[in-house]
């Protein structure tokens, strides 16, 4: 792992970017964002009012999550849809060295 000297913050800046050390797809947000919510599938099928099914297959990526059901499991998990739908989006990509 590439483990760059974390850069300090000049006086005149706010903060110092962190640097991405993980990309998610959209299932994988779908399901930590769940869990952090302390929601089992069955609830957040309930509150999205999606088949629990559906859920379970979002999360493991052979269903797309697709616009109409982010909104539906954003509202039920109060995040915005891009949140769900984009989660790597700004997020400068880096090259792995071997």
């Amino acid at each position: 792992m590439n483990m760059a000297p974390v850069r300090k913050a000049k006086r005149t800046e706010k903060y110092v970017p962190s640097r991405v050390r993980v990309h998610l797809s959209p299932g994988e947000v779908v399901r930590i964002t769940r869990e952090l919510q302390e929601m089992t599938q069955a609830d957040l099928a309930s509150a999205s009012g999606l088949a629990q099914p559906t859920i379970s297959g979002i999360e493991s990526g052979r269903i797309a999550l697709g616009v109409e059901r982010a909104e539906k499991l954003a509202r039920a998990l109060k995040v915005h849809p891009a949140v769900l739908l984009w989660p790597n989006w700004g997020a400068p990509s880096e090259r792995r060295t071997a």
